[in-house]
């Protein structure tokens, strides 16, 4: 894996998981309604699922590309297609925010984990999205360790940015901030998006 894709990689993972959404209103109640501990539970195991869907998508795409090398190429051009979409969206997006921290329930850290690991699991946008993603990346001559690093890479960012969230961004003035300038990511984030989906275009 060159440096240019690895960065490309980063750059993509750091604006999904900078997107507002389900995942970051289950963090930021955690944080808010219980402690900065079960903020920091929900961040951690949020981010172990995240993990897991990018290793179980880049494995799969690993062996798609080697015995069906059609069947990959046609992923290849959906994912662009998804992410465009979801560029789209992000770019014509109101900007109605989901940051609007709502009454819970008081419960157990392992409770907040839980949470923070089945809104990862059971999203099956999130499992879209590393397809889109990833499939514009993998190779045939892509190693384990190029699967690993791509794993940790998504996992990793993703834990820094909630633990990030809970550590910093629950307290009000930061929070009230972030929901008034939530546009202004969607807009940067569709851009980008849009981008990358134009970059297998051009070089397909």
């Amino acid at each position: 894996m060159t440096l240019a894709t690895w960065l490309s990689i980063v750059a993509i993972c750091i604006l999904g998981a900078l997107t507002p959404g389900p995942s970051l209103a289950v963090v930021l109640r955690h944080t808010v309604t219980n402690s900065r501990q079960h903020g920091i539970a929900a961040a951690i195991c949020h981010a172990a699922g995240v993990a897991l869907w990018a290793l179980l998508t880049v494995m799969g795409l690993a062996i798609l590309i080697a015995q069906s090398p059609i069947l990959f190429k046609v992923i290849t051009w959906g994912g662009a297609g998804y992410l465009a979409w979801l560029g789209y969206k992000a770019l014509t997006a109101k900007g109605d925010s989901v940051l609007n921290v709502g009454e819970t329930e008081h419960v157990s850290r392992w409770k907040a984990g839980l949470d923070g690991l089945m809104i990862s699991l059971l999203n099956p946008k999130l499992a879209l999205f590393f397809i889109a993603l990833f499939s514009q990346f993998v190779s045939a001559e892509q190693t384990l360790s190029d699967q690993l690093i791509m794993m940790m890479t998504a996992g990793g960012i993703d834990g820094l940015w909630y633990l990030l969230v809970a550590l910093v961004f629950s307290h009000s003035k930061v929070l009230t901030y972030l929901q008034k300038h939530t546009r202004w990511i969607d807009r940067i984030t569709g851009g980008i998006l849009i981008g990358l989906s134009a970059r297998v275009v051009t070089l397909s």
